[in-house]
């Protein structure tokens, strides 16, 4: 059953066309990646869907009832109430009578009748509106995102950014929307708590779009991907990681087919300017009609051409010892809790060592520790090697002064820098035009983490402390830090739950849970295999409990077997489809072969039928492998 269906979208800011021709559809249990670099629009196009924003052009239809859930990566939350409140604040009758409850809770202390018969009603009203049940539920949805039982009665003000992230995305799951949009939901997420979103997400029976820099996550909740371009979208029937092979043989045989034809007109045009008044006039001018009907094939949009434009350079630094650091004794405590005690690290030069653990567990305090930026109460030595080089990436960006330039901030760093040479090292960290000149308050996350890097990077440095260094950056631009990082001849220690990013990356883990430090003498797979758990699916929490829940239910099983069916006689028909079209090309490829060499009109018409061919082939090819692996 369709749930929405996005029909030739255009919009644009002042004039300027972000996108156009967007559409596509979704249907309940398809679960649809959208990917594209940092403002390209994908946020927006998210914000078109949830009617938030108008388009100039075309339709935007989500089906008439069905629920819709939309997680923002702008935490837009009250900051009244407690945890729990907010959880519940999708079921609005209970919330309303629990509410009352309190209220009747505090009147009973008169010890009137009337209060304790007031209470009584209401506590056989919140019971046959499934209050306690619900809060069971919500509950265990909330020790998931990382919420215990004592938090849940916590006012929202007291949280941390991080623990809003959370809880907003909560509170869009509790209500099992029928349409659920994503915008970077890992971003505040721990690693045991994204393999638990990915679970709940692969077993949830609605739509779900999700937009996410995540690889990981990215490959296994979205079995489809949709690129979003400026000209509109392409769609594949596959994960991110295929998607992205996939769509580099597309581009290259849509410019070889972009080429072909321009060199077919050339050679047209050219026969043209030298017939055109000689004894061949007539061919010459029917050779010119036949340009004049030519359907242009124009050059494939590459969306991400622009975004892989970042260098990430390391300038040239002195050669450390091979003692680094070495750690011994540091403990931190917080509060009243103990995050770790007795822990003795040695860093060897050239190592990349990946810190990792739950939210809250201690990352960024070890991180801080092991950087000489330690609270003063923390306990502990580092001693460091000999010619030491440091520098250190907050995750909260910290280090950028929002109230400056680009320029000001890259001067206040290397005061020798003109503005226009400020401007040309912003350039390859993808500020070009007037961007270097706006104000950094008006930057996004992706932006403001750019010039951080870009900060860094301006002095000579050969020991680097890296806190969630991809939290904000885009995939391509994730990517070419890896490589950087790769190549860089110094030693990096960096906190992430970014696995791909880890398993790249790291040459040694170091997990710290539950007041434990351990270290892992290997990269990050071999502490996956060796310490996390594989996660299970997880039955749904069910929140919704009532008859309209219910008879959800039962029309979603229905859909389940119907689409089953369909997807059955989809392999079938795509089986046949096969069969035909690769005869249909190996026919056409034999009229390429024996063709005239002169008949350009014909040449031009076959290469173009043949390339067609080819290309519904493959998408045939990848639709009947991706239904096949579904129905195995």
């Amino acid at each position: 059953m369709t749930v929405l269906q996005v029909a030739d979208v255009r919009f644009g800011y002042a004039g300027d066309v972000l996108f156009e021709g967007v559409t596509f559809s979704l249907a309940l249990g398809e679960r649809l990646a959208l990917v594209a670099p940092n403002g390209a629009g994908k946020s927006t196009l998210l914000r078109l869907i949830a009617h938030e924003l108008d388009a100039d052009e075309g339709s935007v239809v989500v089906r008439r009832e069905a629920t819709l859930g939309y997680y923002r990566q702008s935490h837009e939350l009250s900051a009244e109430g407690d945890v729990l409140g907010a959880f519940l604040s999708g079921f609005q009758e209970v919330v309303d009578l629990r509410k009352a409850l309190h209220e009747a809770q505090h009147d009973v202390a008169s010890g009137a009748p009337k209060a304790l018969e007031t209470l009584a009603l209401l506590q056989d009203r919140y019971h046959l509106a499934h209050g306690d049940e619900l809060e069971r539920n919500v509950g265990m949805l909330a020790h998931k995102l990382g919420f215990s039982d004592a938090d849940l009665a916590r006012p929202i003000v007291s949280l941390s950014g991080g623990e809003r992230g959370r809880l907003t995305l909560g509170v869009v799951l509790a209500t099992q929307p029928e349409l659920l949009l994503l915008d970077e939901p890992t971003n505040h997420l721990d690693l045991d708590t994204i393999s638990w979103l990915e679970a709940f997400l692969v077993g949830y029976r609605g739509a779900v779009l999700v937009v996410s820099h995540d690889r990981a996550f990215l490959d296994n909740v979205c079995p489809k991907t949709l690129e979003l371009g400026s000209r509109g979208v392409r769609s594949y029937p596959c994960r991110y990681s295929e998607y992205v092979v996939l769509r580099q043989d597309d581009l290259a045989r849509e410019r070889a087919l972009a080429e072909r034809q321009q060199q077919m007109v050339s050679k047209t045009e050219d026969f043209i300017r030298r017939n055109i008044a000689g004894q061949k006039t007539k061919q010459a001018q029917s050779r010119r009609k036949m340009l004049e009907k030519l359907d242009k094939v124009e050059r494939p949009e590459d969306i991400w051409a622009v975004a892989e434009r970042v260098a990430f350079r390391f300038s040239p630094a002195l050669r450390t010892g091979d003692m680094v650091l070495e750690a011994t004794g540091l403990a931190a405590t917080r509060g009243q809790r103990r995050l770790f005690a007795g822990v003795d690290l040695l860093v060897r030069r050239g190592e990349r060592i990946g810190i990792v653990g739950p939210n809250g567990a201690g990352k960024t305090t070890l991180l801080k520790l092991l950087a000489g930026r330690g609270a003063r109460e923390d306990n502990g030595e580092v001693r460091r090697g000999t010619n030491l080089q440091d520098g250190y990436f907050d995750q909260h960006l910290g280090e950028v002064d929002s109230s400056q330039t680009a320029v000001e901030e890259i001067r206040r760093v290397r005061g020798d820098f003109t503005v226009e040479s400020a401007r040309q090292y912003l350039a390859r960290f993808r500020f070009w035009g007037d961007d270097p000149l706006r104000v950094v308050s008006g930057f996004s996350g992706g932006e403001r983490a750019r010039l951080a890097l870009a900060k860094l990077l301006l002095e000579p440095r050969n020991l680097l402390f890296l806190d969630e260094p991809t939290n904000h950056l885009d995939i391509p631009a994730g990517e070419i830090l890896e490589e950087a990082l790769l190549g860089f001849e110094g030693t990096v220690l960096f906190v992430s739950h970014d696995r791909r990013f880890l398993e790249n990356v790291a040459t040694r883990i170091v997990a710290v849970r539950d007041s434990v430090v351990e270290v892992y003498p290997g990269g990050f797979r071999d502490y996956v295999s060796a310490h996390v758990p594989r996660a299970e699916p997880e039955p749904d929490v069910k929140v919704a409990i009532d008859d309209a829940a219910k008879k959800r239910e039962y029309e979603a099983q229905r859909q389940r077997g119907r689409t089953l069916e369909r997807k059955r006689k989809r392999v079938d028909e795509l089986e046949k489809a096969i069969a035909v079209t690769e005869r249909d090309l190996e026919g056409m490829r034999t009229k390429l072969r024996t063709a005239a060499g002169d008949a350009w009109e014909e040449l031009a018409k076959l290469a173009e039928d043949e390339q067609a061919l080819a290309k519904k082939l493959d998408a045939l090819m990848i639709e009947w492998a991706a239904l096949s692996e579904e129905l195995s």
